[in-house]
């Protein structure tokens, strides 16, 4: 094998190892799947409760300003890792750019904080 698809062969086992969980988290379901349902396979388990309303029904407000926040938060920690992986590249207006952005971030919580986003009454 030439020295280029050397270089590629780990590409090509994680592609492989990657189709074959796919496949088999397709064909799962298949194969697990409540055959004969009655009520006591079919009834709420993660819930703790049975269904009482469409759907449809209108939400807290706080749900979705939850998963904001977690959006927001989630982000921060997704710019951090390569940060923190290039810390010793990025110099020092790379680092003085990151504390920027933390503090910006740190102002942002404290304002949610002090409106009340974080209490759950």
């Amino acid at each position: 094998m030439s020295p280029l698809l050397l270089d590629y062969l780990p590409l090509a086992v994680f592609i492989g190892v990657a189709l074959l969980i796919g496949a088999a988290l397709m064909i799962a379901p298949f194969l697990i799947a409540v055959r004969n349902p009655d009520p006591e396979k079919v009834s709420a388990y993660e819930c703790g409760f049975n269904a009482f309303d469409d759907a449809r029904m209108k939400f807290d407000v706080r749900f979705y300003l939850v998963s904001i926040l977690f959006i927001i938060f989630d982000l921060e920690i997704v710019f951090l890792f390569p940060w923190a992986v290039a810390f010793g590249d990025v110099g020092a207006f790379g680092f003085w750019s990151m504390l920027a952005f933390l503090a910006v971030l740190t102002v942002g919580f404290i304002y949610e904080w002090k409106k009340g986003a974080l209490e759950w009454d």
